[in-house]
């Protein structure tokens, strides 16, 4: 197997940025390819996809200023987020 294949078939963290990336609607061909071949083999990138899309779908329209969360909790959630990400 190739070091190319290899890095999008075990990189998670590629994987969720491109799922991120893609509803913001800025991905390529190749960018695309890349996501389905890893989404393909990776249960937990396809479940953090649908639950990105739903959080997505539930928090269109809401005003931003209502939204804002405290710095302490975004730090903590940020790390959590990087914990999960690097245990694949």
């Amino acid at each position: 197997m190739t070091g190319a294949l290899k890095n999008i078939i075990y990189n998670c963290r590629a994987a969720t940025l491109l799922i991120e990336k893609r509803m913001l609607g800025e991905i390529t061909a190749v960018e695309t390819l890349k996501l389905r071949i890893h989404l393909a083999g990776c249960s937990f990138c396809r479940t953090y996809q649908q639950q990105s899309l739903l959080i997505n779908r539930l928090f269109t329209g809401f005003p931003s200023p209502e939204l804002k969360l405290d710095e302490e909790f975004m730090a903590s959630l940020k790390q959590k987020i990087e914990k999960e990400i690097n245990k694949n």
